[in-house]
């Protein structure tokens, strides 16, 4: 029975919230959920908890938020809770060996790809930014690597063209939430067989760094836009105009390249149809922000800018 299980549950994002909340819902005896810590958000740097302690609170959960697992406090405040099983999703940090050694069903984890591509920090964003048509979840076995450990369950999520890393985030949290409850009883049970990773088809993320976000018109319009939706959450597309930065926040693809005329430059400006020409097809701008101003929807915005002008210089 679940409820016989004890669990101790890490995760920090929303799509770790999903889980938690999935995982106390089927009857999962949750008795720990272990987040990083508080952290600064936004421009007025206000110390806010992550979504996951948030959930494990609503849940009323004991929560524990560590600077680092690696510590003897971590690790003995862990054992003494004698866990059964861990399960990990999207925590964000590597558990060390005498960690992953604790409970009797070892550690599971949730990672929003299908292994071993795209293991690491960012697998949502780059899926996107390579603009792959399917993603998927994986249950594995944690080791002491990076998501190197044996796969247990995969399943397939499609991408949309518009999904940006936020929805596909949503899209992939549902669904590891129902893998994980499909996999965990069989898993304890032995009745599932693991397959270790195939070193050949091994890909790495890396954390996304601002400087990423900067945006190269001359490229094809696929690229550019799979690179606005992919980063719209963190940090923010960028470019230039008149020499103040720009973020763009959302597009939508046209890839007819029938237009002549300049990468970066505008095709249309009125109404909210704000088209801005790519080395090979063009966007549609739908949202952005000026230096210095408020995020804007196109059309509250598109009639400050004329055909002709150009972004990127």
């Amino acid at each position: 029975m679940p409820s016989d299980i004890k669990v101790i549950f890490m995760g920090t994002p929303e799509l770790s919230a999903t889980v938690l909340k999935s995982l106390s819902a089927a009857g999962y005896n949750v008795i720990l959920s272990v987040s990083q810590p508080d952290k600064p958000v936004g421009r007025k740097h206000i110390l806010t908890a992550p979504p996951a302690k948030g959930q494990a609170q609503e849940l009323g959960i004991e929560v524990y938020q560590p600077d680092s697992l690696k510590t003897d406090e971590a690790y003995d405040f862990i054992k003494a809770k004698e866990p059964d099983l861990i399960i990990t999703a999207a925590y964000g940090k590597i558990l060390p060996q005498r960690m992953l050694d604790i409970p009797r069903y070892g550690c599971i984890n949730v990672h929003a790809s299908l292994l071993p591509k795209y293991r690491g920090a960012a697998p949502v964003q780059y899926s996107i930014l390579n603009g792959d048509d399917v993603t998927g979840v994986t249950i594995m076995k944690m080791d002491a690597g990076m998501d190197t450990g044996d796969i247990l369950t995969q399943v397939k999520v499609p991408i949309d063209i518009n999904d940006h890393t936020d929805s596909l985030m949503s899209k992939l949290a549902d669904a590891g939430a129902k893998l994980l409850l499909e996999t965990i009883e069989d898993y304890i049970a032995g009745k599932i067989t693991s397959i270790p990773q195939d070193a050949d088809k091994v890909t790495v993320t890396y954390p996304v760094k601002p400087e990423d976000a900067v945006l190269d018109l001359t490229r094809p319009a696929r690229e550019v836009h799979d690179k606005i939706r992919a980063l719209s959450s963190w940090p923010g597309c960028s470019t230039t105009f008149n020499g103040k930065r720009i973020k763009i926040y959302d597009s939508k693809l046209d890839e007819d390249d029938s237009d002549k005329a300049e990468p970066g430059e505008i095709l249309i400006a009125s109404k909210g149809n704000f088209k801005v020409k790519c080395g090979k097809g063009s966007i549609y701008i739908l949202e952005l922000q000026s230096e210095g101003g408020k995020r804007l929807k196109a059309i509250d915005c598109a009639h400050n800018y004329r055909p002709g002008q150009r972004f990127g210089v």
